[in-house]
């Protein structure tokens, strides 16, 4: 079994692909895990790439999409990157029918899987097939829903990250960033669940989806924003950073001295 720990990075695939070197980096921050996003493809490229230039960093995918590889492909590759990689799998707006289909096809064991699950169904899915869950763009209160559903297993949502102390000015950046997920249908449907109406969801999202999706502040209060979701019950939390400062939010969690 992969062991992400408690801190990893969240990068899209082509982001990792322009800064290769970067990732030594990160793991000399202390960060645990590489987490590389956007539906990276089946040849999982930009993995092997981060592996052969780490030591023993976990990496992850975030996610593999189900409705756009050949999970025989898929299971290849898998097989070929060796043990510190981790295959985080789902299907964005596609049917729970085709991840179940496509879970069966897949000659991975159930340990290296980890499911990009949002609502109930896929949680209780992730809980009996897989390590885990891997929910993208998710408020406190969706891993606190999410604990119970996965006893015993793997809970390791994406927080993203903002440093900047002004509202004005993070909610606006923030706002840019949420807004593409809004209108689909997955992220819309999962953030009504929890709590959020229609009107939170128009116009980019109002100040309070913003400030739960998005952790904004110094360097002390990101970190302590992030650290809410491993009081919820996160086991391992998956840093996007919007803005850089590596370093500031990693002495904050306590990565480094």
């Amino acid at each position: 079994m992969t062991d992400p720990g408690k801190f990893g990075v969240w990068r899209r695939d082509d982001e990792w692909a322009r800064d290769l070197d970067s990732a030594a980096g990160f793991e000399e921050l202390g960060f645990t895990t590489l987490w590389t996003g956007g539906t990276p493809p089946a040849d999982l490229a930009v993995s092997r790439q981060l592996l052969a230039r780490t030591r023993s960093a976990a990496v992850a995918t975030s996610i593999v999409n189900a409705s756009a590889t050949d999970p025989a492909a898929v299971s290849r590759s898998v097989r070929e990157v060796g043990d510190r990689f981790l295959l985080g799998l789902g299907v964005g707006d596609g049917t729970y029918a085709g991840l179940l289909a496509y879970l069966a096809e897949l000659d991975v064991p159930g340990t290296r899987v980890v499911l990009g699950a949002l609502g109930p169904r896929a949680l209780r899915l992730a809980a009996e097939h897989t390590l885990g869950a891997h929910p993208y763009l998710t408020p406190v209160a969706h891993t606190a829903a999410a604990r119970p559903l996965l006893p015993g297993k793997l809970l390791a949502p994406e927080v993203t990250v903002l440093v900047e102390d002004d509202p004005v000015r993070a909610r606006t950046a923030a706002r840019q960033f949420i807004g593409r997920y809004l209108a689909g249908p997955s992220s819309r449907n999962n953030l009504l669940r929890h709590g959020f109406t229609e009107a939170d969801l128009a116009g980019g999202g109002s100040d309070r989806l913003v400030d739960a999706l998005v952790a904004w502040g110094t360097p002390d209060e990101v970190a302590g924003k992030v650290r809410e979701h491993l009081a919820a019950g996160a086991d391992h939390v998956a840093v996007q950073f919007l803005n850089g400062h590596h370093e500031q939010v990693a002495v904050a969690l306590g990565l480094r001295p």
